[in-house]
């Protein structure tokens, strides 16, 4: 049997062998980054200009994406049984692309 020692130890090990480049910064914590550089808009302005746009009046809100590379947001929402997904350019707030699924 295995005693939580030797448990502990082998946890230890792969934490130990795993390399540091390994470990991704969170899509939240890059895009914090991103807004207090000035590079892209806060994400709590572009949100309330999403939710404020008409056609999204009714539309629960559940979420973003943070694409770095494209510096875009994708909004997730839900209208009734539908999800909707919004794109938006993280640098002016413009709304880019609605679809639904």
């Amino acid at each position: 049997m295995s005693s939580p020692r030797f448990i502990l130890a082998l946890l230890a090990a792969c934490v130990a062998l795993t390399p540091a480049g390994a470990v991704r910064p969170r899509e939240q914590d890059t895009a914090f980054k991103q807004a207090q550089r000035g590079r892209i808009m806060p994400l709590r302005q572009i949100e309330q200009r999403v939710r404020e746009h008409p056609s999204m009046r009714g539309a629960t809100y559940l979420g973003p994406e943070f694409n770095e590379a494209a510096a875009r947001y994708r909004m997730k929402f839900m209208r009734g049984d539908r999800v909707v997904w919004i794109e938006v350019d993280a640098r002016n707030g413009r709304v880019l692309e609605t679809s639904d699924d």
